[in-house]
């Protein structure tokens, strides 16, 4: 039986399709805004765009986030994993080139 995702990795996901949405024109805006050779009515119009778009679009406002928990913290960004999730996962054999160590 799979495991449903947890409300936060569902919020975590749209905030991710958001960013991808909205990533070209932030860039656009951005780099108008930054440009210093343009004229300071476009940048400033370039400004207010960027501004005017939704706070859910920032790619700060993406957390990593275990895939299988929902955990946000521990995590092995490799495999999108919390440290207990992998582990777990690991000592099962459900991933590749993982292997416990012993010395």
């Amino acid at each position: 039986m799979p495991l449903r995702p947890n409300a936060r990795v569902l919020r975590d996901m749209s905030t991710r399709q958001a960013v991808a949405s909205s990533e070209l024109l932030r860039r656009a805006y951005k780099y108008l805004a930054r440009n210093t050779t343009l004229p300071s009515r476009t940048r400033h119009q370039a400004q207010l765009g960027l501004n005017a778009l939704l706070p859910k679009t920032r790619p700060d406002r993406v957390k990593e986030r275990c895939i299988e928990t929902g955990r946000g913290r521990g995590i092995i960004t490799e495999f999108g994993l919390c440290r207990y999730a992998f582990r777990l996962r690991a000592l099962k054999g459900q991933l590749n080139g993982v292997e416990k160590g012993s010395w």
